[in-house]
C-alpha cells in the first residue's frame, strides 16, 4: 500500500478511448477493451522453449513480448469484502474508507505513532487464498447463475482466480532485477487458481529487516490515515492507531486475451464525491516515495517504482493515485495525483524503460503457458511455477504436498449446496 508538486488534469478512462502506447500499438476505440490494431504476424519467436505439446520452459525476454497489445477487458466489479482488525472475514464494505483532499503544503509527519500507535499483521500466517475462497463461497450463487449454459464453462465462470498482487508481479517479470517468485496453480472444476508461495530469499528478506526497514514500512500506512476518513462526511484522524490487519478489498472480473480473471486486490480508499463514479473507478491508490530533487531520481522514479504503480492500478481500473513525497525523515513535502492513463506518457521519453505491451502480453503468454501445462483437475495436485531474475519460468509437479492450498472447507463448500463462508 503504499511523488512534483503539480496537479494533472484527469483524463478520460484510458480503457475507453484509443491511446497509443510504444512502437505504434494502437487500440480501437471499443469501449469494452483494448485491441491491438493489427494480427500478430507469422514468425514472430514463440515464447515457449519447447514444443507446444511439452513446453517446461516459459522465456521471460522482453523482445518476445514486444507484440501489439493484448485485449484487455474493461474491469467490472463483482463485490468487495472487508477483513477487520483481527483480520477475521466480512461478506461486506465495512472497511472502506473516503478520500480526503489534503492541503496543497500538507505537514504530515510519517513517523507519528510507529512506537506507540501501530498494530502490524503477522506476515509469518500465509492466508493464500483464503480470503477469496470465503467470498466465493458467500456468492457461490450470484456466480454461479451468472454463468453461460455451455457445458465447457467451468463452475464458476472463469478460467482464473488469483489475487492481484500476484498479477502485479506477472506484469513486472520482465523487468525485474532482483526478486524471484514462485506460484502455485491447482486446477479444479475446470478453473485455475494462482496462490504464491514465500521463496527463502523473500522469508529471509523478511526475517531479517532493520528497524529503519521496518518503519519506512509503516510510513505507507501513515500517509493513508492522514487522508482517509472512516465516513463519507468525515475527516482523517492521524491521532488514531494504525492496524495492518483492516482491509477493504475489491473483486473484479476481467478477460485478457481469452482468459477469464477474478481477482481481488485491497483497495486504499474510495472517492466519496457527489458525481463519483461506480466501482472501481471512483478507487484511489495511495502511495509514498522519496522526494525527487534531481533529474536522475525523476528518471529512477518513472523507470522503477511508476511501474509498479502503473500494474497494481491498471488490472483492477483503478483510475488515479495519490502520491505523497517525502524527505529521508518522514516528512511529506509535497503531493501529487497521476492519473493511470498518463503514464506511459510521462515515461515515453526515458531511455530503455519498461513498456506496458511488453507486460500484458507477458502476463497473456505465461496464463497461456501454465493452462497448457495444468491438465489433471484435482486439488491436491499443485503446479508449482518458479522463477528468478534472468531466468526462465520452469515448473515442478507436486500431489498431495505441502504446497496444496485449496482447503477442505472450499473443495467441500464447491461441491455441495453449501454457499456460506466457512
Amino acid at each position: 500500500m503504499d511523488q512534483h508538486g503539480r496537479k494533472v488534469n484527469p483524463p478520460r478512462s484510458s480503457y475507453q478511448n484509443p491511446k497509443r502506447i510504444k512502437d505504434n500499438d494502437t487500440f480501437s476505440a471499443n469501449p469494452k477493451c483494448f485491441r491491438p490494431s493489427h494480427s500478430p504476424q507469422e514468425g514472430d519467436p514463440a515464447p515457449f522453449s519447447s514444443s507446444a505439446s511439452s513446453c517446461r520452459a516459459l522465456s521471460t525476454r522482453r523482445q518476445l513480448y514486444e507484440k501489439p497489445f493484448p485485449v484487455y477487458k474493461q474491469p467490472v466489479e463483482v463485490g468487495s469484502f472487508s477483513l477487520d482488525s483481527e483480520r477475521r472475514f466480512f461478506n461486506d464494505a465495512r472497511q472502506i474508507r473516503y478520500f480526503v483532499e489534503p492541503h496543497p503544503k500538507p505537514d504530515f509527519d510519517l513517523r507519528d505513532g510507529y512506537k506507540d500507535r501501530f498494530v502490524k499483521r503477522d506476515e509469518g500466517v500465509k492466508e493464500k487464498l483464503d480470503h477469496i475462497l470465503r467470498w466465493i463461497l458467500a456468492n457461490k450463487s450470484k456466480l454461479e447463475s451468472s454463468v453461460a449454459a455451455a457445458s465447457s464453462s467451468p463452475a464458476l465462470g472463469v478460467d482464473v482466480v488469483t489475487w492481484r498482487g500476484h498479477l502485479t508481479k506477472l506484469l513486472t517479470t520482465p523487468y525485474e532485477t532482483h526478486e524471484g517468485w514462485l506460484l502455485a496453480a491447482t486446477l479444479f472444476r475446470g478453473t485455475l487458481y494462482l496462490s504464491e508461495v514465500e521463496t527463502e530469499a523473500s522469508r529471509r528478506d523478511r526475517e531479517n529487516r532493520t528497524e529503519r526497514h521496518k518503519e519506512m514500512m509503516y510510513w505507507g500506512y501513515k500517509f493513508e490515515q492522514y487522508l482517509c476518513a472512516d465516513d463519507i462526511k468525515g475527516s482523517p484522524d492521524p491521532g488514531g492507531v494504525v492496524n495492518t490487519n483492516e482491509a477493504f478489498c475489491t473483486v473484479v472480473q476481467t478477460k485478457l486475451a481469452d482468459h477469464k480473471l477474478l481477482f481481488s486486490g485491497e483497495v486504499d480508499c474510495r472517492d466519496g464525491g457527489p458525481k463519483s463514479p461506480a466501482a472501481p473507478a471512483c478507487y484511489i491508490e495511495l502511495k509514498t516515495s522519496a522526494e525527487i530533487c534531481t533529474t536522475k531520481q525523476r528518471s529512477n522514479f518513472h523507470r522503477f517504482k511508476l511501474l509498479k504503480w502503473w500494474a497494481q492500478s491498471f488490472l483492477p481500473g483503478v483510475p488515479r493515485i495519490v502520491a505523497g513525497f517525502r524527505d529521508p525523515d518522514g516528512l511529506v513535502v509535497a503531493t501529487e495525483t497521476i492519473h493511470i492513463s498518463q503514464i506511459s506518457h510521462l515515461i515515453k521519453n526515458e531511455y530503455n524503460c519498461w513498456k506496458p505491451t511488453v507486460c500484458m502480453n507477458f502476463c497473456c503468454e505465461f496464463l497461456s503457458f501454465v493452462r497448457t501445462v495444468v491438465k489433471e483437475d484435482s486439488p491436491r495436485v499443485v503446479h508449482l511455477f518458479s522463477w528468478d531474475p534472468h531466468q526462465d519460468v520452469t515448473y515442478t509437479v507436486h500431489r498431495d504436498s505441502i504446497y496444496c492450498f485449496l482447503p477442505p472447507w472450499y473443495v467441500e463448500g464447491m461441491t455441495s449446496s453449501i454457499t456460506s463462508p466457512h
